[in-house]
């Protein structure tokens, strides 16, 4: 596999606008990295920030900028999921004029909402 090239099993591509949580979530080399729990985007502006990725190790998130592919079938990521963080982590230490640090607390505030 290679780099914004999905598997034939993987269906054609999507945008994040119709990405369904559940989907299959697999790293550069095709193993499976975890599901997608939920995509992190502005939909007023028309922004993909990320996805919140439920993997073994609990919820990690996936900058947009490691998002390799949206298939229908499965996502591709261009690190291990051993390589995303955590979004739990207090992202209000962060600077806030950080891009980065707005996206994770962002991710952070999806997942302490109440369902």
């Amino acid at each position: 596999m290679t780099d914004n090239q999905a598997p034939e099993d993987l269906g054609a591509p999507v945008s994040y606008l119709v990405l369904a949580d559940g989907t299959p979530v697999f790293d550069s080399s095709g193993s499976r990295a975890g599901e997608v729990e939920h995509v992190l985007a502005d939909d007023h502006s028309d922004l993909f920030h990320g996805l919140i990725v439920k993997t073994a190790a609990g919820h990690r998130f996936a900058r947009s900028s490691v998002v390799d592919g949206l298939f229908e079938h499965g996502v591709i990521i261009s690190v291990a999921a051993a390589e995303l963080p955590d979004p739990s982590t207090d992202p209000s230490a962060r600077a806030a004029q950080d891009d980065e640090g707005l996206t994770l607390k962002k991710a952070w505030d999806w997942l302490v909402q109440p369902r």
